[in-house]
């Protein structure tokens, strides 16, 4: 024997039906705060940003992109087989 039982109701009934909490103020409250947390993110995404975290040491952050430069030039130059690139 088979039986088959339909029931038409929305979410919002079925969920007041079997007595569980109405979570639509929590999510409305996480959701704004999770745009908020988006759009600051995209503030630290600024080129000058990005630029300044990189070159916050004045000279010795120079120094040390110059080291980085140079490191991959070595490592370029070793893979290709060439003499290191002169400045």
């Amino acid at each position: 024997m088979k039986v088959t039982v339909n029931i038409d109701c929305t979410p919002e009934e079925a969920r007041q039906f079997f007595g569980l909490p109405d979570v639509k103020p929590m999510q409305d409250a996480v959701m704004t705060e999770l745009q908020e947390r988006l759009l600051g993110g995209i503030k630290q995404m600024d080129p000058d940003a990005i630029l300044k975290s990189w070159f916050q040491g004045g000279q010795a952050g120079m120094a040390s992109m110059e080291a980085l430069q140079k490191m991959f030039w070595g490592q370029f130059s070793e893979s290709t087989g060439k003499g290191e690139k002169k400045s």
